[in-house]
């Protein structure tokens, strides 16, 4: 899906500076045509700023700048700019129907109105919406809504799609659908998109790279997989639901607080181990034997987590561990009990920090 990239002058160059009192988002994106980029982070880390400085309605400060397709953008008004925005609750014209809302980006470029209402139609045909044309936003469905979002947007011919959360509006069945069919449109897309989402399975299955912003500045980037298997702040680790801790490695040990964890990976100096929640194994008195990465914990608390039942232990290290029901009730745990965990060295993913 990725072009032949934004160093060449063609995508998206840009360095979003924005100052505010008690908040400075200074990060630099580079987005080849046809690729989708996918901005993660927690609230308040800087993603919507950075969207609303792409699409001009938030000011840059100095330092700022934004190239797209070679050219500069930032000294253009939001109107100006080649740029087409999916919100996250898509801002559809309730007076207007499907077809008209998806011309109006066309008509506000000058063209004819018989000329905007051909170019609609034939998205709302590309996005399967042919049969509502005439439906008004208030009869649409989510998903149907979010189709006529997308049509809009790329009704103006944009070198640059951005799309603020496009399927948090939805639930999770019509989620599940609509994801697949917007990963399919924006494989058609030949300019760069931006899409800021908090869910790790929308940018999983949208994006081809992801970059993860906390505080107003980039903390990590990558291909989703190489994100999700070296996950490098706590905030990417919860993301993608691994234990992550930071230490010094000697050879095959990492030494984190009062831990020494046995890793099958060869490393010396600063590292990064992770390991799932499920290669967690709990008992209630120590195991027989000498199992590697062993300890004794306190339960902290216990919940249900999808199908399985997740236990947050405190001690040497702080863990989630994820076991069956079946196991929670044969181990008889309880919050405030004593317990011991471990994880095989074959379980953790060490690298260096």
């Amino acid at each position: 899906m990725s072009g032949s990239g934004a160093a060449d002058g063609g995508g998206l160059r840009a360095r979003l500076v924005v100052t505010r009192a008690a908040f400075v988002l200074d990060i630099e994106l580079e987005v080849a045509p046809g690729e989708v980029l996918a901005l993660l982070g927690p609230n308040g880390a800087g993603k919507t700023t950075a969207l609303r400085a792409l699409a001009g309605l938030a000011a840059l400060s100095e330092g700022g700048r934004i190239g797209l397709d070679g050219r500069p953008l930032h000294d253009l008004p939001a109107e100006l700019r080649p740029i087409g925005m999916v919100f996250q609750d898509y801002l559809l014209f309730p007076h207007l129907s499907a077809l008209d809302n998806v011309a109006f980006g066309p008509r506000c470029h000058g063209a004819s109105k018989a000329e905007a209402r051909r170019t609609a139609a034939a998205l709302l045909e590309r996005v399967g919406l042919s049969a509502h044309a005439s439906a008004r936003p208030g009869t649409l469905s989510g998903g149907q809504a979010q189709r006529v979002a997308l049509a809009r947007a790329l009704a103006v011919g944009p070198r640059l799609l951005l799309l603020d959360e496009p399927l948090a509006a939805l639930d999770a069945h019509t989620r599940l659908e609509i994801r697949s069919q917007l990963r399919r449109h924006l494989d058609d897309f030949d300019g760069a998109a931006v899409l800021v989402t908090h869910d790790p399975l929308d940018a999983m299955v949208l994006a081809d790279r992801l970059v993860v912003v906390e505080d107003g500045a980039i903390v990590q980037t990558g291909p989703p997989a190489e994100v999700a298997r070296r996950p490098r702040t706590d905030y990417v680790a919860r993301l993608v639901g691994l234990n992550l801790y930071r230490g010094t490695a000697s050879d095959r040990r990492v030494e984190v607080g009062g831990m020494s964890f046995s890793v099958v990976e060869h490393l010396q100096g600063p590292a990064f181990v992770a390991f799932s929640p499920a290669a967690v194994a709990l008992y209630r008195a120590r195991p027989d034997g000498t199992p590697r990465n062993l300890w004794q914990a306190r339960i902290e608390g216990i919940e249900r987590h999808g199908d399985n039942v997740r236990v947050h232990l405190e001690g040497p290290i702080t863990a989630f561990a994820d076991i069956t029901p079946a196991a929670v009730a044969d181990l008889d745990l309880t919050p405030g009990q004593a317990i011991w965990a471990s994880v095989k060295a074959t379980e953790t993913h060490a690298y260096p920090a």
